[in-house]
């Protein structure tokens, strides 16, 4: 069942609503909203690479405000353990069992901050909760419930002390962006409300959690035409014939598209995806994914460049996609 186009306004018009109510705490960045909205509504998870100091904290706070969600903050640290993350099992003495107490994970929206300061195995610790959606705890599994997200942050600049995502964690992301400094007009706004410390205290909710989920759910139906699909894996297939590269995007970031150009053809009141969808999104959803050659990376070879000429050399296909 395809959605119809009175459900594709509406979708639309939700959409808007929540992409400005974000934006009255998270000023200056209409863009990267809606871009992780997008990560929402998709069922997916966005890693922002950025320096300290940008809004990180206030975009998780203002999206789980907004969609009246719970949000737990995870600071990532060389001493965190994987159970500080996922939660723990305890044994009751009253009742004679083991309970589970619930790590902040557990949450609607997650912000991973500093992602990177963490060990590896404290790292891995998110990969079985972004995949499915669920952690297991001695050998018991556990729901994270709809909606769920992680934001991830890292810093770019600073990398003493840090452990670099594998390749592995970096394709469960379905977008890598940035939020970066607000222009003028937006900074003197934000420095004109500077008593108010926490903008996304403020912000009324939109939608309740679960018509976010119906959101995704109705997202799932938008029609994707054959020759989109097949313009897709053309895409992924030209970017792992690239010399300088070493690891192109793989059948998951296919499908990550898939699933993001739904939602952002959904968003824009359109129950079709278009081409143009593809080539908006295809370096937020593609440009981590890329592992170029050391050599070809020391001689100035950028994931965007390879995926600019793969779009450039990859013909689009003309035909204007109708439901």
């Amino acid at each position: 069942m395809t959605m119809t186009p009175e459900q594709s306004a509406w979708f639309a018009q939700t959409f808007d609503r929540l992409a400005g109510n974000v934006g009255q705490a998270v000023l200056g960045k209409p863009t990267t909203v809606r871009l992780v909205l997008t990560c929402m509504l998709a069922e997916g998870h966005v890693l922002l690479e950025d320096a300290p100091g940008t809004g990180k904290t206030m975009l998780a706070r203002s999206i789980a405000a907004s969609v009246q969600g719970s949000h737990s903050r995870i600071q990532f640290t060389p001493d965190l353990l994987p159970s500080d993350v996922t939660g723990v099992t305890i044994y009751d003495q009253k009742t004679g069992a083991f309970d589970f107490h619930p790590g902040p994970v557990f949450a609607s929206i997650v912000l991973a901050d500093e992602i990177n300061r963490a060990s590896p195995k404290t790292q891995s610790a998110l990969l079985e909760v972004m995949e499915e959606g669920r952690v297991t705890v001695d050998g018991v599994p556990h729901s994270a419930g709809r909606p769920f997200m992680v934001i991830a942050t890292q810093n770019p600049i600073e990398q003493a002390g840090t452990y670099r995502l594998p390749e592995a964690q970096l394709d469960r992301f379905l977008m890598k962006t940035s939020l970066g400094y607000p222009d003028r007009a937006a900074a003197v706004e934000i420095l004109a409300g500077s008593a108010q410390r926490d903008r996304s205290a403020a912000l009324a909710p939109i939608v309740t959690t679960q018509a976010v989920a119906e959101m995704a759910d109705l997202a799932a139906t938008v029609h994707v035409d054959p020759a989109v699909l097949d313009y897709i894996a053309g895409l992924t297939e030209a970017t792992r014939g690239v010399p300088e590269v070493r690891l192109g995007v793989s059948i998951r970031g296919a499908l990550a598209m898939t699933r993001c150009v739904k939602v952002w053809a959904a968003s824009q009141g359109r129950n079709y995806v278009l081409p143009d969808d593809v080539k908006q999104l295809a370096l937020p959803a593609w440009a981590h994914r890329i592992v170029l050659d050391p050599e070809a990376e020391f001689t100035g070879t950028t994931t965007e460049g390879v995926l600019a000429r793969v779009l450039a050399d990859v013909p689009a296909p003309q035909e204007r996609q109708t439901v």
